[in-house]
């Protein structure tokens, strides 16, 4: 433990799933967060439960002036800015194009890409000055629908492969000050809030049976993707890494076409 000892991090879509995980492992590793969420509830209740090393702001990420507020309250609680994570999302709930009324799909696209694309560029732009000022880093929180296809609908995967082009192209632009990575999760048990033009609410990320597909044969908790957070935040575990997503997708990658592992299914006796 320890490993993010007097770091002070900005985390956008704090306020439940793997967020609020992340964030509780941070605070264990010795870092403070500025959690931010669009739920001022959510935000203060992190607060209760984790103490002072939580300072909660509830804005909403896809504005410039959100992210600023954010970014300026970690500076003036803290003192500092090392570590920026854009996390927060929505989904489309699986929805395909043809599925979405023409007239529909330009103010669908813009509220999603708003929230998964716009928001962490607004956060990173905001952060920068004070994270290299600190040789800190970003990271983003991609999807396995940032490489594959069928992760979500149209919408969702071409935010998330956006979102995997950001990562590259800032790691680029911000080297060698500032490292940028992120992290790409397959499925957990989480809620999603969906496009409101489109009439969705939210949406449970994992659909009945999932397990039975993953060649781990199980959905991990929310709490599983802490670790991999935890390293990229780290300079002394991370510090070579810049540009790099993680894939941490229960083995989706490597499905087989006959079955999702090679012993799946299989019964083997112990050796005599």
């Amino acid at each position: 433990m320890n490993r993010l000892e007097g770091q002070v991090a900005v985390f956008t879509g704090a306020g439940a799933g793997i967020g609020k995980s992340v964030v509780e492992r941070y605070v264990r590793e010795g870092a403070r967060v500025v959690a931010v969420d669009i739920s001022e509830e959510r935000v203060t209740q992190l607060r209760d439960e984790l103490g002072s090393a939580i300072e909660p702001i509830a804005v909403d990420v896809s504005s410039w002036e959100g992210n600023q507020s954010a970014v300026n309250k970690a500076v003036e609680k803290f003192g500092k800015l090392d570590v920026f994570v854009g996390n927060a999302g929505i989904t489309d709930g699986a929805r395909m194009l043809e599925d979405i009324d023409g007239a529909d799909v330009a103010g669908a696209f813009s509220e999603l890409f708003a929230v998964n694309v716009l928001a962490p560029l607004l956060g990173a732009r905001a952060a920068l000055p004070h994270l290299v000022n600190s040789n800190g880093s970003i990271i983003l929180t991609a999807s396995f629908a940032s490489s594959n296809s069928a992760g979500g609908g149209v919408l969702y995967t071409a935010s998330k492969h956006a979102v995997l082009g950001i990562v590259r192209q800032l790691a680029y632009e911000f080297a060698p000050d500032v490292r940028v990575n992120g992290v790409a999760p397959g499925v957990a048990p989480t809620k999603l809030r969906g496009i409101s033009s489109l009439g969705q609410s939210s949406h449970d990320s994992v659909l009945d049976g999932t397990s039975a597909v993953l060649p781990l044969q199980e959905v991990p908790g929310t709490d599983a993707y802490a670790g991999v957070f935890t390293l990229l935040a780290s300079r002394e575990e991370s510090g070579a890494m810049t540009g790099t997503v993680i894939t941490a997708d229960s083995g989706l990658g490597i499905r087989g076409l006959k079955t999702p592992g090679g012993r799946v299914g299989r019964r083997t006796s112990q050796p005599s």
